[in-house]
């Protein structure tokens, strides 16, 4: 999964494509380098951000995604806002990526009337105060039992367990040794029947671990990523698309599962 942040202020390509052009032009680019999903969004969830308007998270993503809705892989929308996620399925998009699961009230039902795909994602608290002080008793428990409840809840309203996904979100509301615990129990949460979805790209916990910056974390977010599939992961979500293609394809053919 190649990301595009369709925003001013998102943690790594914040403001490089809010023009429809330069978006789809990002999006060919990825699909050239191996991406089988592009996931778009319209407001930036890392840590500390502010919300913004439905109306602006609207008229970042409806332009980009006319755009974008006649390329030949899905396309993904970052939401957790109704409005937003019915423009989306009405804009073509083939999966809807909530950080905040569903939990919206009629989001279930709107997702439980179409054929499309969505990603449930765990988060404690909200993105303006989350790493704050995130805490748990037993962190992996915690995350796998919200999502599990949170894919009850999915089937409950008439969305099949093979249209959903989830994420254990790394990142949100936890520090580097949680993300950590949740990276190395990974495959336990495939035991919800769903497919796993992790993205770890470029995020601060490879940063607190290698010490680098943003610009520099290529290589620790494809280890990140070779290790989330190893792990269990069905998709990754990144920025770095064909690096990471290529890492996944040396362990593939050491597998002997390619040529």
């Amino acid at each position: 999964m190649g990301v595009i942040n369709i925003t001013p202020d998102s943690f790594s390509d914040g403001g490089r494509f809010l023009d429809p052009a330069l978006a789809y032009a990002q999006a060919e680019r990825l699909i050239a380098a191996g991406a089988d999903i592009i996931d778009i969004g319209g407001e930036s969830t890392r840590p500390g951000a502010a919300p913004v308007s439905e109306a602006q998270e609207l008229a970042r993503i409806t332009p980009v995604l006319a755009r974008l809705r006649d390329l030949p892989v899905p396309i993904s929308v970052d939401t957790r806002r109704i409005a937003v996620m019915r423009a989306a399925m009405e804009g073509g998009a083939s999966m809807i990526n909530d950080i905040e699961a569903l939990q919206s009230p009629g989001a279930l039902s709107l997702l439980a009337q179409s054929d499309c795909a969505v990603c449930l994602m765990h988060m404690q608290g909200q993105p303006g105060t989350m790493q704050t002080a995130p805490h748990y008793v037993d962190v992996v428990h915690e995350v796998a039992a919200f999502l599990a409840a949170r894919v009850a809840a999915a089937q409950a309203a008439g969305i099949a367990l093979d249209r959903i996904v989830v994420d254990p979100g790394f990142g949100f509301g936890k520090t580097a040794a949680h993300n950590l615990a949740l990276l190395r129990a990974l495959g336990e949460f495939s035991s919800l029947g769903t497919a796993v979805l992790a993205g770890l790209s470029r995020k601060s916990m490879l940063g607190a671990i290698t010490g680098r910056a943003v610009g520099e974390r290529a290589a620790a977010s494809v280890s990140a990523a070779l290790i989330a599939v190893q792990r269990g992961a069905h998709i990754v979500r990144v920025h770095d698309v064909a690096a990471t293609r290529d890492a996944l394809t040396v362990w593939q053919a050491v597998l002997g599962e390619v040529e």
